[in-house]
């Protein structure tokens, strides 16, 4: 079964981080995903731009409705994501235990609805 990780972190936390920083910080990000890939369990990443680059779209009532930004302010926001496939959700959560996003943030985990029905 697939599980996506929504990775959410508050951006305060990340304004004092150098050019080195970040260099560190790909680097735990690499060696968890070659933990994932190694484990046959990756299937998909990806960082997102700064929530303040969002758009969020509503059709609500059959009225479009453009706004810049996120849907809600929040201090937290999604930043990336994982998808990975895995037989249930406990070996989901010890994936997202093992994530370093965890350690600076939260990871919403959702199930994948694609063939469910």
């Amino acid at each position: 079964m697939r599980y996506t990780f929504l990775l959410y972190t508050d951006p305060a936390d990340l304004a004092h981080m150098t050019p080195e920083d970040w260099e560190k910080e790909k680097e735990v990000y690499g060696a968890y995903i070659g933990a994932l890939q190694e484990a046959g369990v990756f299937v998909d990443t990806d960082w997102l731009m700064p929530v303040e680059t969002a758009t969020t779209l509503s059709m609500k009532g059959g009225v479009k409705q453009v706004q810049d930004g996120p849907f809600a302010e929040t201090k937290e926001t999604l930043g990336g994501n994982f998808v990975i496939d895995v037989p249930d959700l406990d070996a989901a959560l010890a994936w997202a235990e093992k994530c370093p996003a965890a350690k600076t943030g939260k990871i919403e985990i959702r199930a994948s609805a694609m063939g469910q029905e």
